[in-house]
């Protein structure tokens, strides 16, 4: 019966108090052999806290079996193994051979582990980034772009419709001037659009690649295939993003409706984690991008080539392979880069912010029919080509009646399509009961009447009468074939009774 420490304890003190094996035998209470064992264990070198192992009936295959483990690299299954030894005479049990095959794999395997030097990143020296798969908006797959500077644990995401090589320029230019400069190394994985393919195990860079390290000052290189420290660092960056970005049954977040909620989302997030303490440094991570920025190259003024230069015409189009397409708000007279992507047309800009982004995609068109979106031009409503006329008053009566508020504007805008006439004396009434009733009731009426379509002459009389009785508004009726504004005569049915 093996004896625990405590009694084992007791044993070796007896001894070393009697100097004879039958003396501490009688003074610990056991056997003259067990306390002989333990003296013995201990005086050989041996811990006499340990069992020893008994001998088994497997130790004579032990051999057989750490020879079919090293032939098969620690894959060979052990009632494989169990087979072979009962063919060569083995007599023991399946349990055995299993206890012996797992034994052995774990010899084998702490012998052929990989062993790393921790790394220690440096100010300056390394950007990483990979790819996560985002949310999908209206049916369509999203990509996030996470980039993260090894030191600071500054970290960078941007949403992108896909993955290819101009969209991955793009996202690179966006991170590397948010951060304000360019590191020497940027760390990716074996992506085609960064390694074009192996060759002896030494990767061949995409030369468009090692073009866009050249204009912005840092080398691209790829990680090693299942290295925790060259590639744990971007994993986790996609990791966390994903976790807060991603609509899941874990957060609860709703759907995204539109790309521009999603990329505000992102930098929402961003700002959040890079204003919070990091739990490896202990510190902020854009306080300490403070500090590495003064490490980072300086960036070129001009980003490179995102595909073929355009620019913005005053009619907010432009024109690629002769087919005119049409830009968002703000971007006239810009500079912008096209490229095709598949059946669509990507346009890339400057934004405000300084960012490279795409600011929108055109499904490819032929020459002659042009791609104008009417959302492109929200001062053409229904998509007219001819501006609407803008108020523009020069007398002092237009003036006047314009203080009114902006129901005078509508009113007149109302109006004036719908041929009335006497305009400038209504004008005129209206600007008087302002003076005397307040310019609020009046605007208020105006707005009424430009509504329900409303022109006569004691129209505007009758809504400020309305409304100073505190009578409900209830749905404007517009006067027409259908309905009419004239009183009913439900009000006769009581007469007689």
């Amino acid at each position: 019966m093996t004896k625990s420490d405590t009694e084992i304890m007791e044993i070796l003190e007896a001894y070393d108090l009697t100097g004879t094996v039958w003396s501490a035998a009688a003074l610990a209470g056991h056997d003259p052999k067990t306390v002989k064992r333990y003296v013995e264990a201990r005086n050989c070198g041996r811990n006499p806290y340990e069992r020893e192992p008994r001998s088994k009936m497997i130790d004579a295959f032990g051999e057989k079996v750490e020879e079919r483990v090293e032939q098969s690299k620690a894959t060979i299954r052990a009632d494989v193994v169990h087979e072979k030894l009962v063919k060569m005479g083995y007599r023991g049990s399946a349990r055995s051979t299993r206890r012996a095959v797992t034994a052995a794999k774990a010899a084998w395997k702490a012998g052929k582990r990989r062993t790393y030097r921790p790394w220690i990143p440096e100010p300056g020296r390394w950007l990483q980034f990979d790819w996560g798969e985002g949310p999908r908006i209206a049916g369509r797959r999203t990509w996030l772009f996470c980039a993260w500077l090894s030191w600071s644990r500054f970290r960078v995401v941007i949403p992108v419709w896909d993955c290819t090589l101009g969209t991955l320029v793009a996202c690179l230019d966006t991170t590397l001037r948010r951060i304000g400069g360019a590191p020497t190394y940027v760390l990716t994985d074996n992506a085609k659009t960064v390694t074009v393919k192996h060759s002896a195990g030494i990767p061949v860079r995409h030369p468009q690649m090692v073009a866009a390290g050249r204009h912005y000052g840092c080398q691209v290189v790829s990680c090693v295939p299942y290295d925790p420290e060259s590639k744990g660092g971007a994993e986790a960056t996609v990791r966390i993003a994903k976790a807060d970005l991603v609509p899941t049954n874990a957060n609860l977040l709703a759907v995204y409706d539109t790309f521009t909620e999603l990329a505000d989302a992102c930098l929402t997030w961003c700002d959040a984690v890079n204003s919070r303490r990091h739990r490896a440094t202990g510190q902020i991570p854009a306080s300490r991008l403070d500090v590495e920025r003064t490490t980072l190259h300086v960036l070129p003024v001009e980003p490179l080539a995102l595909g073929e230069e355009r620019l913005v015409g005053s009619d907010r189009t432009i024109s690629f392979n002769s087919v005119r397409y049409s830009t968002p708000p703000g971007y006239t007279g810009a500079k912008v880069w096209c490229r095709v992507v598949g059946e669509e047309l990507s346009i890339t800009a400057r934004t405000n912010s300084g960012d490279l982004s795409e600011i929108w995609r055109h499904q490819l068109s032929t020459p002659g029919v042009p791609q104008i979106i009417d959302a492109h031009y929200p001062d053409h409503p229904d998509g007219r080509s001819i501006h609407q006329p803008r108020l523009r008053p020069r007398s002092e009566a237009e003036i006047a009646f314009m203080g009114i508020g902006p129901g005078a504007g509508r009113w007149l805008k109302e109006a004036g399509p719908a041929g009335a006439v006497r305009i400038r004396a209504k004008m005129a009434r209206a600007v008087e009961l302002a003076t005397v009733l307040g310019s609020d009731h009046v605007d208020q009426a105006l707005g009424l009447a430009a509504t329900a379509g409303r022109f006569a002459d004691d129209d505007l009389l009758s809504i400020l009468g309305h409304t100073a009785d505190s009578k409900p508004a209830g749905e404007v009726v517009r006067a027409g074939e259908a309905h009419s504004v004239q009183n009913g005569t439900i009000g006769w049915q009581a007469l007689g009774q």
